[in-house]
């Protein structure tokens, strides 16, 4: 997966003359710009698109209102194809994440990230492993060891949605440590951090910022990220311990490494002096310091980029998921 690119961006807009100094954009939105959410409330996808749409507002970036609308029915199928329907309506986008490319391949969906337009992509997400603070699995090897040794299914993993992210990265730590999970599908990361708080679940794959707070208020653990190197973000959260402190699932016999898309889409027929508008705008917002405090909050990696190279990773992503899908048995038949 890619770096941070921050300069790819900045790159970018300056191709096309829309940083400060340079020409202004030949168009602008007219209307309230809809910011689409493919996912429930709570989750990452939904807490990125209400800090982009405070901060913006706060700091004057758009004329127009930017308002946020959760679409998260049939696994982000809602929202995705809202979009791909907004022929016309430049005042649409949406932030999607990695069901961009699971939903189509678990449900049959006729959508395809090519039916709509790539703007940007702000940030990849990590994954970690979580439990309750007091539960009896005080790390990954013990995690490991209990999901090994105790009957199959015994141990519920919650998650967003069936057949996407959360369950995928299940089924690869079932494959890769020789256990069965019985996984809880629910509607949104919020939800899914409140049930494993509620005892309902005994562990998730929340992304950090879904359970940052949580974590912050000793309601629960992080055993592991799904990475191949620590998070780098200093600082402390709960216990003495922060981010950079979380060792890897890799480093502690679980070969699995999953990180998801944070990026922004618009309507199919966008024209490029409407994408290079949206570019300047995230642009923006990514050079103020309540970015880089919210990517530190959130533990994100700072990954920005856009134009030819953003169209690339994605044709590679793509191709990525559909061969994790096909070992996982989760691509309809």
């Amino acid at each position: 997966m890619p770096s941070g690119r921050t300069p790819v961006l900045v790159a970018a807009a300056l191709a096309v003359g829309l940083l400060s100094g340079g020409p202004a954009a030949a168009w602008e939105p007219t209307a309230p710009v809809e910011l689409v959410v493919p996912a429930g409330t709570g989750g990452g996808a939904d807490q990125m698109a209400r800090f982009l749409q405070a901060t913006i507002a706060r700091h004057g970036l758009l004329k127009q209102p930017m308002l946020v609308v959760n679409k998260a029915g049939n696994s982000g199928a809602e929202g995705l194809l809202d979009l791909k329907a907004s022929h016309g309506n430049p005042n649409k986008l949406a932030i999607t994440l990695s069901n961009l490319f699971t939903t189509p391949l678990a449900t049959g969906l006729a959508f395809n990230w090519r039916d709509v337009k790539p703007v940007t992509m702000l940030a990849l997400d990590q994954f970690v492993l979580w439990v309750r603070a007091d539960s009896a699995h005080k790390t990954a090897q013990e995690f490991i060891g209990a999901l090994r040794t105790q009957p199959a299914g015994s141990i519920k993993l919650g998650g967003t949605g069936s057949k996407q992210e959360d369950q995928l990265v299940g089924v690869l730590l079932e494959a890769a440590v020789g256990g069965r999970l019985s996984y809880v599908p629910l509607k949104g990361g919020g939800d899914v951090v409140a049930a494993l708080v509620a005892g309902q679940v005994d562990a998730t794959v929340n992304n950090p910022i879904e359970a940052e707070a949580q974590w912050r208020a000793g309601k629960v653990r992080p055993l592991c990220v799904f990475d191949g190197a620590r998070l780098a973000n200093p600082g402390k959260v709960a216990g003495g311990q922060g981010w950079s402190d979380i060792p890897t699932c890799m480093s502690v016999g679980i070969p699995v490494q999953y990180l998801m898309l944070r990026g922004i889409f618009a309507p199919p027929d966008a024209t490029p002096e409407q994408v290079a508008f949206y570019v300047q705008l995230f642009t923006r917002v990514s050079a103020l310091p309540e970015w880089k405090d919210f990517m530190a909050k959130g533990a994100f990696k700072d990954s920005q980029m856009a134009g030819a190279e953003f169209t690339a990773w994605l044709d590679k992503a793509e191709s990525f998921h559909k061969l994790l899908m096909r070992e996982a048995k989760l691509i309809a038949k």
